[in-house]
């Protein structure tokens, strides 16, 4: 179809010049011709040569005429001139008659040429074979008819020859240019999707650069192309990245494994896809993953590298993100204890396998919690970093500093010697080195903070896993806690057994409770004329096994496990309990019970007082809660106010061990105190002892002073005795009198001694 429109389009301009040439010439022609035809007498001819330019002319201007009806009437006139020229001047005319069928094959085509072809060989028939025409043919003089056929014979043939040429030469024509039309129109429609699909990956949200490959090692691949999202992310021109190497884009944090993965598989002309750091044109680091594809030709080595790249910059910041929310603290931004484990596991394999040494260091700072109530919190994470930045500076580079949480820390160690011995003193010289660096003052806001460490130290000479090797550094961090603060100790084996053993006591005290093995004994308080004056409620324990714990023992490890809170409201309510009993048996007496600081400071202490007085029916006024200095040491303040709290629903209170704590006298006066008791350690050696007499005498003194109840402890002798009797005769509990016992037996010696009086 675009051949046909082709050829019919070259055919109408080829008319429309031919007309335009055949009337300038006939023109030019006719002009001198003319008037020497008419001269000559050839009229006819003049005729004939007008009406034929004149038709010419006509068929020339009347362009809105359909193009085939144009031909056909310039072909008549192409044959009325031929036939007249043969009629008027004979046979030499004969070749005019050529003309319409050369004229119907260039402008009609092939079958009309034929058609022409054959009307011209008629005519020659007609006017050579009727007479009009005198043909000359050698032998046939005489013959007209056979003059003509054979004339006729001969145009035909040379005629036939010309037409088919012609023809065979325009299809040729006709068949290149719609090849050559084809292949325009493939190359502009390869040339639309081309530079739709450049539109297209220019306009892309990926990065993409097209690079020329050129072989050999370490040879830079110069970049072709860069689209819109390229130019954008990195701040490049076109101009400066065209022809200039990918690796412009590297910079210091770019992984060079990466990068020499990525020529390895460029070198093979394999596909790679990689995630690497690139740069921007001001330095900007940012995260892509790329794929980088070699382009081809079926057979032939890689010509091009199209590389496609996606900023992952927000995607790896998050990962990183989750990775040290995941494995380090976020205060201090040191490793957490995940990490902390995966090093030491490490640590425990380089060990076994005889890699040398390492050590673990757990360190506590000391009354950290001080800090914190006193100053805020924030005031307590600024000196747990600037702990954490010291720790750093006193370590190599190579060892581990991470924050388990709170103020506790652990420093790993790797690489020490492998001699235990040599190993051990590195670790203690560490150690000594961090206690010194922690125990310098610490200035937040303009104030100097001061602060200690105790560190326990040790070597994975024994663990067998991570878990055994952090608790025996917890375990030696105890002991130097213990040891007085501010020092170090190195673990042991019989630390862990002592450890053990106190786990395996506060496993059982907290079964005691339920399994009915504590009891109360009562211990009776006398006065100087020997009469019970009041009791104390004192905890005892006996094992399921019929072993007993001490109160010394089991005690101190209620307070340490928070137990002693539930242990001390069963106090509460037995002691309330114990009353009822006693007045029940007509021996009402004061109780004193022994309340923890850990017991007092819990919010609803007062509102659990408050619950058991109502629940049972004591009166409030029989009962005495002996608390000890160490409560006054923490907010003064709150505890007075919880101590009136509790005084105006009755409670009586009782300073206990005084003299061997806090002792601030100016508070003595502000709290509502209604006795105090002498620490049996200056009753020990009092009379005999001149220091301890002389502070048990200063305390009967003052608390005549102040009006206060004087109760001593540890009364074994007569000795004391008479002596507490010549020096204020204060109240009086210890063996001499009355040995602790259960309450059962407590109402039957009472009641003995009631029966004893009366008697």
């Amino acid at each position: 179809m675009v051949s046909v429109n082709d050829i019919a389009a070259w055919r109408i301009r080829i008319f429309s010049s031919l007309l335009s040439v055949v009337l300038a010439l006939g023109a030019i022609a006719a002009a001198p011709s003319i008037p020497l035809l008419i001269h000559q007498g050839l009229w006819p001819v003049a005729l004939m040569d007008t009406v034929a330019l004149a038709w010419i002319f006509a068929i020339w201007r009347l362009e809105r005429l359909p193009y085939r009806l144009r031909v056909l009437n310039f072909l008549a006139v192409l044959y009325a001139v031929a036939i007249a020229l043969m009629l008027a001047i004979g046979p030499a005319s004969l070749n005019y008659l050529l003309g319409p069928p050369v004229m119907a094959v260039i402008l009609l085509g092939l079958r009309p040429a034929m058609g022409a072809l054959a009307l011209s060989a008629a005519c020659i028939v007609a006017l050579a074979g009727g007479g009009h025409v005198a043909l000359a043919v050698p032998g046939m003089e005489g013959n007209a008819l056979s003059a003509a056929l054979a004339v006729t014979l001969n145009f035909t043939c040379v005629g036939a020859m010309i037409v088919l040429t012609s023809g065979t030469l325009l299809k040729g024509l006709s068949h290149t240019l719609a090849k050559v039309r084809g292949d325009e129109e493939r190359v502009r429609a390869l040339n639309d999707e081309l530079q739709l699909t450049s539109a297209a990956v220019a306009r892309l949200n990926d990065m993409v650069l097209i690079a020329r490959a050129v072989d050999g090692p370490d040879v830079s691949q110069p970049v072709m192309f860069a689209n819109d999202a390229f130019l954008r992310r990195t701040g490049y021109t076109r101009g400066e990245i065209i022809g200039r190497s990918m690796r412009v884009l590297h910079g210091p944090e770019t992984d060079k494994a990466t990068v020499r993965r990525i020529l390895d598989g460029m070198a093979r002309s394999q596909p790679v896809r990689a995630e690497i750091v690139n740069y921007t044109k001001d330095g900007e680091p940012y995260w892509v993953e790329m794929e980088m594809m070699p382009f081809a030709r079926a057979g032939e080595h890689a010509t091009h590298w199209v590389v496609v790249g996606r900023d992952i910059t927000e995607r790896r910041d998050a990962a990183d993100a989750i990775h040290r929310l995941a494995f380090y603290d976020v205060l201090t931004g040191l490793p957490n204890r995940r990490l902390l484990m995966d090093r030491l596991d490490a640590l425990l394999g380089h060990t076994r396998d005889g890699r040398g040494l390492g050590a673990l260091l757990y360190i506590d700072l000391d009354n950290f919690k001080n800090i914190n109530d006193a100053r805020g919190h924030a005031t307590g994470d600024t000196l747990l970093v600037q702990a954490a930045e010291r720790l750093g500076r006193a370590v190599r580079q190579r060892d581990t500093v991470a924050r388990l949480g709170g103020d506790e820390f652990v420093v790993l160690l790797d690489g020490l010697e492998p001699d235990p011995a040599q190993a051990t003193r590195a670790a203690l010289a560490v150690a000594d080195k961090i206690r010194a660096a922690l125990a310098e003052p610490i200035e937040i806001d303009g104030q100097a903070h001061h602060t200690s460490a105790s560190i326990g130290v040790a070597l994975p000479l024994h663990a067998e896993t991570a878990h055994d090797l952090l608790r025996e550094a917890d375990t030696a961090m105890y002991h130097a806690k213990a040891g007085g603060r501010n020092g170090v100790a190195l673990f042991e084996t019989d630390m862990l057994a002592d450890a053990q053993r106190r786990l395996s006591l506060e496993r059982d005290l907290a079964l005691a409770l339920e399994n009915g093995e504590l009891a109360m004994h009562l211990q009776l308080q006398v006065g100087q004329d020997g009469l019970p004056a009041g009791a104390e409620l004192l905890t005892r324990w006996r094992r399921a096994d019929g072993s007993f714990v001490p109160p010394d023992v089991f005690i101190p490890l209620a307070e340490a496990s928070g137990l002693i809170v539930p242990l001390g409201r069963w106090v509460l309510r037995q002691a309330c309990q114990a009353w009822l009993a006693l007045d029940a048996a007509g021996h009402p007496l004061p109780l004193s019970i022994n309340v923890s600081p850990l017991q007092f400071r819990q919010p609803d202490f007062v509102a659990q007082v408050r619950a058991v007085l109502q629940e049972t029916g004591a009166p409030p006024q029989q009962l005495i809660f002996e608390v000890t200095e160490g409560l006054l040491i923490e907010d003064i303040g709150k505890t007075i106010a919880r101590m009136r709290e509790l005084a105006a629903l009755g409670i009586r209170f009782s300073i206990d061990d005084f003299g061997t704590g806090y002792s601030n006298l100016a508070y003595l006066k502000k709290m509502p105190l209604y006795e105090l008791k002498i620490d049996k350690s200056f009753m020990r050696d009092t009379p005999h002892d001149a220091n301890g007499t002389a502070i048990v005498q200063s305390i009967l003194a003052m608390a005549g002073h102040l009006g206060l109840r004087v109760v001593a402890e540890g009364i074994e002798s007569d000795d004391q005795a008479r002596f507490l009797a010549g020096h204020g005769s204060p109240y009086m509990q210890g063996y001499l009198f009355h040995r602790p016992m259960p309450l059962e037996q407590l109402i039957a010696r009472l009641a003995a001694r009631t029966d004893k009086a009366r008697a």
